[in-house]
């Protein structure tokens, strides 16, 4: 009560004599202006200043944190992982912990893919079941037209399949490449192993083992792919198959080989022993491991979700359904139309806008379909705990970052083995020429697996990306941070999309009705859409 009687009389002293010091209320009112309402907006005002103060201190202190538990997380993971798998330096004091360095290459931790943990979030998953129902609107009105058009209520997938024709060939073909990717590499390795420490002859056993190998890569694992698609007239799916399929065995065996020779190199085996070499059963999980970097061990989950990789399964096939409409509904019927022209400027233009959007929609689904759920799916079955097969790329405000965080995947083997050998072997004094021979070597991959897929060479993704990609590179770069560059970004994919998919449907068909007249080498290389007359 005290208190309370003291608080009053102060209150009612203040009140009722102001200091002279102080201005009075009606000192500070403007004419025609109440102090109610002056007060209300001087309230309003500095509640949006101090609004705009913590937006700032909050987009800094989230910054700060998020690198400071970056590291700290990347460190102590990198720590452990060194520990389980007996990273110790036997030349320092007490078998001491070996730091990790730079060069000893990708560590990798127990980490969700990203798209996991986002859709944990109901305003992203909102976004996805906005996909989903526009899947279901491609199925009715795929159902209408065809019952308005031919009264039939049953779809045709005669485009699924056709593009998955053959299927037989594809399983014996990728048997073959399989048994070889896994005892060919291994056989050498060992062989070369054994005569290596123990011939005085190593460079020469090196060399030769190095040329033997390089032979069977070549003939198993180039001619023999090419010679089965071209022999046997696949269809596109199943070209497209067995050519990455092609690819992904030539950068797993690299990888195996590479990780592994220095190590035989450097570790000599005692007297009467042979050199230590990884298991065949270690071997035998990296190639069917979603990832190109060969460890003898990964870190893995203690049991498999069999829902999880059900439910994956059904993604990708409604994925592949997805696809099928899209080019059903939104690119079939405009680029068979007989009265299209092709290279008219009107025609080009109208052709690549319409385009854009089943040509985003590609790749999103191709991005969803493999990188997520089909990497996810194969992580499960293998209890691979590392998960991170990419990043925020939809984020990026340059695309420097979006060619790291598209694919990590394959951003991580062009990496290792690409550009940071190259700087090794030029001493980094190259930086820049390793960055353009990352990229060319990307680009002709890339460029290779479409020319399977199709049938026919017209090097668009070459030239948007070794040309037009190059370009972005230098002018969009990480110094790139505002939202607006996030927007370019956008943008440019968008328009990419559309000019991939006009120009290569547009060949397609051209390819159709002008067929090839004879096989010289420049008939084969020239577009036919450029000269083909559609009347």
């Amino acid at each position: 009560m005290a208190a309370t009687d003291t608080s009053n009389n102060v209150r009612h002293r203040d009140t009722s004599a102001p200091q002279k010091d102080h201005p009075t209320e009606n000192s500070l009112s403007t004419p025609g202006v109440k102090p109610a309402e002056l007060h209300a907006d001087e309230l309003r005002n500095w509640r949006k200043h101090v609004e705009q103060v913590k937006a700032g201190i909050l987009e800094e202190v989230q910054d700060q944190l998020s690198g400071l538990l970056d590291r700290a997380i990347t460190e102590s993971m990198e720590s452990f992982s060194q520990h389980a798998n007996g990273h110790v330096d036997t030349n320092g004091p007490k078998n001491a912990t070996r730091v990790h360095k730079p060069e000893d290459g990708k560590v990798f931790i127990a980490r969700q893919s990203l798209l996991d943990e986002l859709f944990e979030i109901s305003h992203i998953r909102t976004i996805f079941n906005m996909f989903i129902a526009a899947l279901f609107l491609f199925i009715i009105s795929t159902f209408a037209v065809d019952y308005i058009d031919q009264g039939r209520l049953v779809p045709e997938f005669d485009l699924f399949f056709y593009a998955f024709g053959k299927p037989s060939v594809v399983l014996w073909s990728w048997m073959f490449m399989f048994t070889y990717t896994l005892l060919g590499p291994y056989f050498a390795l060992s062989v070369w192993g054994e005569l290596y420490h123990s011939s005085a002859w190593k460079t020469l056993v090196s060399i030769t083992a190095a040329l033997l190998l390089g032979v069977a890569e070549a003939a198993v694992l180039l001619v023999f792919p090419i010679y089965v698609i071209l022999h046997h007239q696949l269809p596109p799916v199943s070209r497209f198959i067995i050519s990455v399929e092609q690819i992904r065995f030539f950068m797993k065996s690299y990888s195996f080989i590479r990780e592994t020779v220095p190590s035989v190199i450097k570790n000599k085996p005692k007297e009467g022993f042979s050199p230590k070499l990884p298991t065949l059963s270690s071997y035998l999980y990296f190639l069917f491991a979603p990832t190109l970097i060969y460890r003898e061990s990964y870190p893995r989950n203690p049991y498999i979700r069999w829902n999880y990789i059900g439910l994956n399964l059904m993604k990708i096939m409604g994925s592949i359904f997805y696809l099928n409409f899209i080019l059903v509904r939104l690119c079939i019927p405009v680029f068979t139309n007989d009265n299209i022209k092709p290279f008219t400027t009107k025609t080009m233009v109208l052709a690549m806008f319409h385009a854009t959007l089943p040509g985003m929609l590609m790749m999103l689904l191709g991005f969803y379909a493999f990188l997520h759920c089909w990497l996810n799916t194969f992580a499960e079955l293998l209890r691979f705990a590392d998960r991170m097969f990419y990043k925020d790329w939809w984020n990026s405000t340059s695309f420097t970052n979006y060619y790291r965080t598209w694919n990590i995947v394959v951003h991580d083997w062009l990496f290792y083995y690409g550009y940071r050998d190259f700087l090794f072997l030029s001493k980094r004094k190259f930086r820049s020429a390793a960055m353009l021979i990352v990229f060319a070597i990307s680009a002709l991959v890339h460029e290779y697996a479409l020319t399977m897929l199709f049938g026919f060479f017209y090097p668009v993704m070459f030239c948007t990306f070794a040309v037009i990609g190059v370009m972005f590179q230098f002018a969009m770069n990480d110094k790139r941070k505002s939202h607006f560059w996030n927007i370019i970004m956008w943008t440019s994919l968008m328009l990419g999309q559309g000019i991939h998919v006009c120009l290569y449907c547009q060949e397609w068909y051209a390819q159709i009705r002008c067929p090839r007249t004879g096989t010289s080498f420049w008939e084969l290389v020239t577009p036919r859409s450029w000269f083909c007359d559609y009347q």
